[in-house]
C-alpha cells in the first residue's frame, strides 16, 4: 500500500478517454488523486497519466470488466490498496452502448447492458459506501452517476441501453435515500457532446440548431456539472442535464439517424 497523499482520492470508470478522461483532468486540476479504470490494462494510456501527473494528480490504473460483479465490487477497494487511502468520489462514466429495437431486443442483449449500466454502478457505490463506514471519518462520500439525456424522452433505438440509463436513473433517489448522510448520490446526465465518426460536420451543425439553446455541450460542460457535484454538501438525488436544452424535446429518433 503507497503512503496516503495529502489530495483525497476519487474513482472514475471509463475514466482514460472522452469524456471519462474530460473529468479526470478537470478534477487532477481540483486537487485529487485518482484511480483511473479501463476495461482491460492495454487502455492505459501513460501519456495521459503523465498529462494528469503534470496537474499534480497521483494516477493509479485498474482493469475491470464491468459485467464481472465479483470484480466491480473489488474496484474501489483496489483503489485505496494502491493509494493508501479510500476513494471518497466516485465518478462512474463508463456504459455499454450497443444497437438494438423492440423488435430486435433479446434476454442476452438486455442482461448484457444492465450488468454494465445499472448493476455495475449500483454495487460500485455500494462498495464505496462500505469503505465510508468503516475507513472514512469527517467528510462524506460522493457518487456521480454519467446518464444520458434521453431518460425523459426515450427514443426506440438503442433499447436495451436506454432502459439500462433509465433504471440508473431511477436508482439515484433510490441510493441517495438509502445511504444518507455519509454517502451523496446524483447524475449528470449529457446529451450529444463529443462527435463519433458516424456523424458529418454538416449533420452535426444541424442538430445544434434543433437544440432549444441552439448549441450542444462540450466536455467543460459536463466536468463542470460533475465538479460541482462533488463538493455540493447539501445536494442528493438530483440529476443534472448538460445537453443544450435536449432533454425538453421529444425526437423521433436518436440523434445519428436525425438531420443526415
Amino acid at each position: 500500500m503507497a503512503a496516503p497523499s495529502a489530495r483525497p482520492l476519487a474513482l472514475v470508470t471509463g475514466g482514460w478517454r472522452r469524456i471519462g478522461a474530460a473529468i479526470a483532468r478537470a478534477l487532477a486540476v481540483e486537487g485529487w488523486d485518482l484511480a483511473l479504470h479501463a476495461h482491460n490494462a492495454a487502455t492505459f494510456d501513460r501519456s495521459f497519466a503523465g498529462e494528469l501527473a503534470q496537474l499534480g494528480a497521483a494516477v493509479y490504473p485498474l482493469a475491470a470488466d464491468l459485467a464481472d460483479a465479483v470484480a466491480v465490487m473489488r474496484l474501489p477497494a483496489e483503489a485505496m490498496a494502491l493509494a493508501g487511502c479510500a476513494p471518497t468520489l466516485l465518478i462512474n462514466c463508463a456504459a455499454l452502448f450497443r444497437e438494438d429495437t423492440a423488435a430486435t431486443v433479446t434476454a442476452a442483449m438486455l442482461d448484457e447492458h444492465l450488468a454494465v449500466n445499472l448493476t455495475a454502478p449500483v454495487l460500485l457505490t455500494r462498495a464505496l459506501a462500505d469503505l465510508a463506514a468503516n475507513q472514512l471519518s469527517g467528510d462524506d462520500a460522493a457518487v456521480v452517476h454519467i446518464l444520458d439525456q434521453r431518460v425523459l424522452n426515450p427514443v426506440p433505438d438503442q433499447l436495451s441501453y436506454t432502459l439500462s440509463k433509465q433504471a440508473l436513473h431511477a436508482a439515484v433517489r433510490t441510493l441517495a435515500r438509502s445511504l444518507a448522510p455519509r454517502v451523496r448520490v446524483n447524475a449528470v446526465a449529457p446529451g450529444l457532446t463529443l462527435p463519433t465518426p458516424d456523424y458529418s460536420e454538416e449533420q452535426w451543425l444541424r442538430l445544434t440548431a434543433l437544440m432549444p439553446l441552439e448549441r450542444l455541450a462540450c466536455p467543460d460542460d459536463i466536468t463542470e456539472a460533475v465538479v460541482f457535484l462533488s463538493k455540493a454538501r447539501a445536494i442528493t438525488g438530483q440529476t443534472i442535464f448538460v445537453d443544450g436544452g435536449a432533454h425538453l424535446e421529444s425526437f423521433a429518433r436518436d440523434f445519428v439517424y436525425l438531420e443526415t
